[in-house]
């Protein structure tokens, strides 16, 4: 008699939290840098989380929103991605989850890290809460 093979189901789906959570990690499989995840539920209601990340340039800004992208597809498609072509400011739109993917001086600028300091940043894994560079945010 043949033996059935269990089958292992992959995930398809990814609780906003993880969503943030992947994001983070994908920015720094890029080599993003500053990266910060803060609950926003109990502040707005835009969204569950907000990731704000940094990089050097605008091909980088370019490659991290790529990986995110490419990274999340099997999960479900990203709603909209805006400032992709320009890579100054790149927000991502998950509807659970944006993601701000800036040029340092304009994360200064614009200042989200300011705005948004009253959600709870979330605990990052060490490798890349290390990430961060000394700043003024």
């Amino acid at each position: 008699m043949p033996v059935k093979k269990a089958k292992i189901v992959e995930k398809t789906t990814l609780t906003p939290n993880e969503r943030a959570r992947k994001c983070a990690e994908l920015a720094y499989d890029k080599k993003a840098y500053d990266i910060c995840v803060r609950d926003i539920s109990r502040v707005s209601s835009i969204a569950d989380y907000m990731v704000i990340i940094s990089g050097s340039s605008d091909k980088q800004n370019q490659a991290i929103a790529d990986n995110i992208r490419t990274g999340l597809k099997k999960y479900g498609k990203v709603n909209d991605i805006e400032g992709a072509t320009d890579g100054k400011w790149i927000v991502m739109d998950y509807g659970d989850v944006l993601v701000h993917i800036f040029h340092d001086q304009i994360r200064r600028y614009y200042d989200l890290d300011g705005l948004w300091g009253m959600a709870p940043e979330l605990e990052l894994p060490p490798e890349i809460k290390a990430s961060r560079k000394e700043s003024d945010f």
